[in-house]
């Protein structure tokens, strides 16, 4: 944990695929320097032809990061926490597609409670990530991934060929920023909004 005893932020699953190939980058051409817009662009680029069975590696990593997240997260005293304002999301959105760890918690989290009906919430993240590192089944819930990650996209775009999201754009033109460029950066950043929507589930869940 940082000195300033606040946990590490969580990485989102496009986030990890940039480290990822900037590892990679470094390995190929050790020294050459990087130019950091023309290496950010074709990053994205690849992201959004990868497939989601291709982008499973990394939101499994970025579903290790969270439950590693939430459980310095429990951790810390509340008033230590602070908080960030919610975003007002759309509820004709479709709802974001979970990743294969994340199936796998839906399908465990009950019965983590009812083994160990005492544990809070970190230590209900933490039994599950231990579960997941040993689990034998794991193609079961990445197959169940793939389709939903097909699904939201389906969903998704159905949702924008029908105006989806038209006022978010609109107010960012107004501030001066092209509706374009906002629209070209969408799908990197997508990851960290479900992200916080999956956060949000599990509290839920959890109360």
């Amino acid at each position: 944990m940082p000195k300033d005893g606040k946990p590490r932020g969580k990485m989102s699953s496009y986030a990890f695929f940039v480290q990822t190939c900037r590892e990679e980058h470094k390995k190929k051409h050790p020294g050459e320097a990087v130019v950091f817009s023309e290496f950010s662009k074709k990053c994205s680029e690849k992201w959004k032809a990868m497939s989601g069975k291709e982008k499973l590696r990394f939101e499994d990593m970025a579903a290790k990061d969270k439950v590693r997240y939430n459980k310095e997260m429990a951790t810390m005293p509340a008033g230590e926490k602070g908080g960030k304002r919610k975003r007002t999301k759309d509820p004709n959105a479709p709802k974001r597609n979970l990743s294969g760890f994340f199936f796998f918690c839906n399908e465990e989290r009950g019965k983590v409670k009812a083994v160990n009906p005492s544990y809070g919430v970190g230590d209900i993240a933490k039994e599950l990530g231990k579960r997941w590192e040993v689990c034998t089944n794991r193609a079961k819930f990445d197959s169940l991934a793939v389709k939903d990650k097909e699904r939201y996209e389906r969903e998704m775009a159905a949702y924008k060929a029908g105006g989806g999201g038209i006022n978010g754009t609109a107010s960012a033109a107004k501030k001066g920023k092209p509706a374009a460029k906002k629209a070209a950066a969408a799908e990197p950043e997508d990851d960290d909004d479900d992200e916080e929507e999956e956060e949000e589930e599990e509290e839920d869940e959890s109360d």
